[in-house]
């Protein structure tokens, strides 16, 4: 819940922003279609989302495509990728503008999150909807049928449990692991969102910035290390973190009194965090299981891209969870018996 935090719950720790990874043609990449809209309206017209734009600059090294990171980012780091005609403004940078070992930069308009204020938003819109939270621990999936606040057993349970969905029993699946994220939050104003496809100092080491929203601080990163379950920070790569990103960003400490460019002595550091993402192999897990007798949607996996596709991929799971109502002859609105979820 937001609020509570962990290192397996990762949304809080997250950046976040819209910079899309999904491949062309998949369900990833239209989940993350469909969620611009949402995010962009949230960053237009409500303010008490906690999101607002920002200018993001992705640099891309042609070294880098063998990478864990550059994989990662292969689609992001393209220069005439899939989103381009869905986020405002993408254009490609001059090559005068380039910094040192960039083949080729893109440029658009993008959003920014701050979790902190986003999150409870959430919860509220819930709330505003009649939705009812409870807090319970659950050791196998099918005992949340039997926490409805009716006291009845629920009709359907919806599956978002991201990398618990590994040990909860009736799932446990092993296909999920966590790719380590470690950040530093800091005070300063970069000015830009901006990333690089790589770094120099590890295949799961890169660099990104952001500002974020309603005073959030600026996130500095990062990591993305597979299958690494440590959930305290690494001073070690805190301070490679820190110097990849006023090495990409100067303006982030800008320069002295006697024009000298700062270091990162000149970060003005909040905190040091760590999140571990819910990655999956072989990609989100999105469909319909029935677990004894209870009907189960599952959607879990999203790795490092959870904020990004969020609305489209809840639009494609309230899809099945008509579909499944509907065998039942219920339904989620007025005209037909109303499901208990």
């Amino acid at each position: 819940m937001p609020g509570d935090y962990d290192v397996e719950y990762c949304s809080p720790w997250a950046g976040a922003n819209y910079l899309p990874v999904g491949l062309p043609g998949s369900a990833h990449a239209e989940w993350e279609k469909n969620t611009w809209p949402v995010l962009a309206d949230l960053a237009k017209n409500d303010p008490s989302a906690g999101i607002h734009f920002q200018r993001t600059v992705i640099n891309t090294r042609d070294k880098d495509s063998k990478s864990t990171t550059g994989q990662w980012f292969s689609e992001l780091s393209r220069s005439n990728p899939w989103f381009k005609d869905v986020v405002p403004d993408f254009y490609l940078l001059p090559k005068e503008e380039l910094g040192p070992g960039v083949a080729y930069a893109t440029s658009f308009t993008s959003v920014c999150i701050n979790a902190g204020v986003y999150l409870p938003w959430l919860v509220s819109q819930c709330l505003k909807n009649g939705v009812v939270f409870k807090r319970a621990v659950f050791k196998h999936i099918a005992d949340a049928a039997s926490a409805h606040h009716s006291a009845k057993r629920a009709d359907l349970v919806v599956n978002c449990t991201g990398l618990a969905s590994r040990k909860l029993g009736g799932v446990e699946d092993m296909k999920l692991l966590p790719a380590r994220g470690q950040i530093v939050l800091v005070r300063n104003d970069p000015g830009i969102m901006t990333s690089i496809s790589g770094s120099d100092d590890g295949d799961d080491e890169v660099c990104y910035i952001m500002k974020r929203a309603a005073g959030g601080g600026t996130i500095l990163g990062g990591t993305y290390q597979k299958d690494n379950w440590e959930s305290q920070p690494d001073p070690s790569i805190a301070v490679r973190i820190m110097k990849r990103c006023v090495d990409l960003c100067p303006d982030l400490v800008g320069k002295d009194e006697n024009g000298r460019q700062r270091s990162i002595e000149g970060l003005d550091i909040i905190r040091h965090s760590v999140g571990l993402r819910p990655l999956r192999d072989g990609g989100v897990r999105m469909e319909t299981e029935t677990i004894g007798d209870v009907t189960v949607v599952h959607n879990y996996g999203h790795g490092g891209f959870g904020y990004q596709a969020s609305w489209g991929c809840s639009a494609a799971a309230v899809k099945m969870i008509r579909e499944a109502l509907g065998k039942k002859g219920m339904g989620m609105g007025m005209g037909m018996g109303r499901a208990k979820l």
